[in-house]
C-alpha cells in the first residue's frame, strides 16, 4: 500500500508546499494537486513543490482534455517532470460538465476524448511526431522539442467505461470513492480492461482517492467531513446511495441546503453517519486503519487522503505519518 495526499491550489502556494514537504517528511509517496480554472494553476504551483520537496512524486490529481491541447498538457508535465528529477504523473480524467458549461467549453464524447488524449501523450512522452485523426482530437505532426521522460499516466474514473478503458491504457486510477462496496465494483471493471489488452490487472496501481478525516477525537474529525461529504451525497448518482442504503430523498435536501448556502443544516442532521461512513475514511487512527485495510483487502494499492484531511491539517497528516503510514 502506498499512500498519497491531495492538496486543492485555493490556499496559496507557499502554504501548500509546506503541506507538501511535511507530507514528504512524514513518509507519504505521492502528492497530488487539483486542477480547478478558479484555482491557482495546477502546473505553476507542481513546479513549485518540486522545488521545495525531494523524494515525493508529484501529481495533478486531475487535469482533463478539453482546457488543454494534449501538446500543452505534455509540455506543461513535462517541464515538472524535469525540474522535480522525474518525479511528475500525470492524472487526467474526463472532469465535470458543470465545471466546462461555466467556461463555455462543450463536454463533447468524454470516453473517446479521454482516450484519444491519452494515446496523444504517451507519444509525446515517447519522443513521437504525433499523427491523430482520431475522432476527437487531432494532430498533424506535433513532436515536442525536449524529452519530457516517461511519465506515468493515471486516469481519474468513476463510470464503468471509463473503469473499464482505465485498465485497458493507464499505469493507475484514481477513484473518488472510500468504501470497499465501490471498490468491488471499480476493481472487477479495471481487471476486464486489462485483459482486454492483454494486461496484467496486477500492473495497475488502484487508488482510493477518499475524501479523509482523521483525529484523535472522532467526533471532531467526523465534523470536519461533513461539508465535504454532503457534496458527495449531492453529486452521487442513486444507484450509488442505494448501493450504501441512503435513502435517495435526502440528495435533493442536502442540495437545496447547499444552493441556499445552508451550513448550519449541513453541519446539523442532514449529512448522517451512514453518509460519513460510506463516503470517507473518516475518525481516529484506529478507525482510519480499519477501512484501509478494509480497501487493501479488496485491491486497493494506494489510499489518497483528500479533503479535508481532519480539523487541523498539520496535525492531520502528522497523525497519518505516525499512526498509519509508519504503522504499515
Amino acid at each position: 500500500m502506498t499512500f498519497g495526499i491531495e492538496f486543492v491550489p485555493s490556499d496559496p502556494v507557499l502554504k501548500i508546499a509546506h503541506y507538501a514537504k511535511l507530507a514528504e517528511q512524514q513518509g507519504f509517496d505521492n502528492v497530488w494537486i487539483t486542477d480547478h480554472y478558479n484555482n491557482r494553476d495546477v502546473y505553476t504551483t507542481l513546479a513549485f513543490l518540486a522545488m521545495n520537496t525531494n523524494t515525493i512524486k508529484l501529481g495533478t490529481g486531475v487535469t482533463n482534455p478539453y482546457t488543454r491541447n494534449a501538446a500543452i498538457t505534455a509540455s506543461s508535465i513535462g517541464a515538472v517532470n524535469e525540474i522535480s528529477g522525474g518525479r511528475a504523473i500525470l492524472g487526467i480524467g474526463p472532469g465535470d460538465k458543470a465545471t466546462f458549461d461555466a467556461m463555455g467549453i462543450s463536454w463533447d464524447k468524454p470516453l473517446s476524448t479521454t482516450k484519444e488524449t491519452i494515446e496523444a501523450l504517451k507519444g509525446f512522452f515517447e519522443g513521437k511526431k504525433v499523427e491523430m485523426d482520431g475522432d476527437m482530437i487531432k494532430f498533424g505532426g506535433a513532436k515536442m522539442a525536449f524529452k519530457t521522460g516517461d511519465v506515468p499516466i493515471y486516469m481519474g474514473a468513476q463510470g464503468p467505461k471509463m473503469l473499464e478503458l482505465a485498465g485497458e491504457v493507464a499505469d493507475g486510477v484514481l477513484i473518488n470513492a472510500s468504501h470497499p462496496k465501490d471498490f468491488e465494483v471499480a476493481v472487477e471493471k479495471i481487471a476486464a480492461g486489462a485483459k482486454k489488452a492483454g494486461r496484467d490487472p496486477k500492473d495497475i496501481d488502484v487508488a482510493a482517492y477518499a475524501c479523509f478525516s482523521i483525529d484523535k477525537d472522532a467526533a471532531k474529525a467526523k465534523s470536519a467531513a461533513k461539508i465535504v461529504v454532503a457534496f458527495i451525497v449531492a453529486g452521487s448518482p442513486d444507484m450509488v446511495l442505494e448501493r450504501h442504503g441512503i435513502d435517495v430523498a435526502a440528495k435533493a435536501d442536502i442540495g437545496a441546503a447547499i444552493a441556499k448556502g445552508d451550513f448550519g443544516a449541513l453541519m446539523g442532521d442532514l449529512v448522517t453517519d451512514d453518509m460519513i461512513n460510506a463516503f470517507s475514511i473518516c475518525g481516529t487512527p484506529e478507525d482510519c486503519k480499519a477501512r484501509i485495510d478494509e480497501l487493501m483487502a479488496i485491491g486497493v494499492t494506494q489510499v489518497v487522503a483528500g479533503s479535508p484531511i481532519g480539523p487541523n491539517k498539520e496535525k492531520a497528516i502528522k497523525l497519518i505519518g505516525k499512526e498509519i503510514i509508519g504503522g504499515n
